[in-house]
């Protein structure tokens, strides 16, 4: 859970990508614990969406929507970004955090996972920033794409999603150049973080025994790497930072 923290985002809006749960609801919950309002997008996960919302309204009335869009549809996401930029008149930090995630092993590649993986992954996020590059601009704004460890090293059985996550650390440089002054871009790569179910224990703990901290990590610590980008770091554009126990160096 995210702690309180000094509200040095106040009076500064917030978009992320995929947050009704998991990681992502804990980056909704550390950006507005700092003072941001926030929009929470879902995709399936309305019920949670609007729980999340709600509780953080609780906190502080008027402060949390949330927003639907099938980010694979490039309509949905232009009437995202025109809906986020209205929630609370101005878009001051973009994180593109929804993705899907799932073994697409050589010999059994389809189309349709492909097309899915980077379109989620890579896509979603490369057209959704360049829809809210006006209003990123106008505000001297933050973008801050979430990628993986395995957009530097690939891993095995997960070459599509792989690929496309090594594509978003480089649209995170290239936009970094492109948005600049106006506008940091910045990626957070997090490590064992939230297993997927889709990932067995054989590979969990070959995964661990080979992450110099010999533990996974939490959503939080993901959360509060995003919020340094967001408060802590203003001389800081086209970057990539491990949150991963040292996995990328103890592989």
């Amino acid at each position: 859970m995210s702690q309180p923290h000094a509200a040095t985002l106040k009076g500064k809006a917030a978009l992320v990508t995929g947050s009704a749960r998991r990681v992502g609801a804990e980056i909704v919950r550390t950006l507005h614990s700092s003072g941001a309002d926030v929009i929470v997008h879902y995709r399936s996960s309305e019920a949670a969406a609007r729980e999340l919302a709600a509780g953080l309204n609780g906190l502080r009335a008027g402060s949390a929507v949330t927003l639907y869009a099938d980010l694979r549809d490039t309509a949905h996401v232009r009437e995202l970004a025109a809906a986020a930029a209205a929630a609370f008149g101005r878009l001051d930090i973009l994180v593109n955090n929804a993705s899907t995630f799932y073994p697409t092993p050589l010999g059994q590649i389809e189309e349709r996972a492909f097309d899915d993986l980077v379109g989620s992954n890579l896509k979603a996020p490369l057209f959704l920033a360049q829809a809210l590059a006006p209003t990123l601009r106008a505000a001297r704004g933050l973008i801050v794409n979430l990628t993986d460890i395995h957009g530097l090293r690939p891993l095995r059985h997960y070459a599509v999603y792989s690929a496309a996550k090594a594509g978003l650390i480089l649209i995170t440089e290239a936009l970094a150049r492109e948005l600049a002054p106006e506008v940091r871009v910045n990626a957070v790569a997090p490590g064992p973080v939230l297993w997927d179910e889709t990932v067995d224990q054989k590979l969990k703990d070959k995964i661990l025994a080979r992450t110099p901290l010999a533990r996974a990590g939490s959503p939080s610590d993901v959360a509060r790497a995003v919020r340094f980008f967001a408060t802590e770091a203003p001389y800081v554009t086209g970057q990539t930072l491990a949150v991963d126990g040292g996995r990328s160096v103890g592989w």
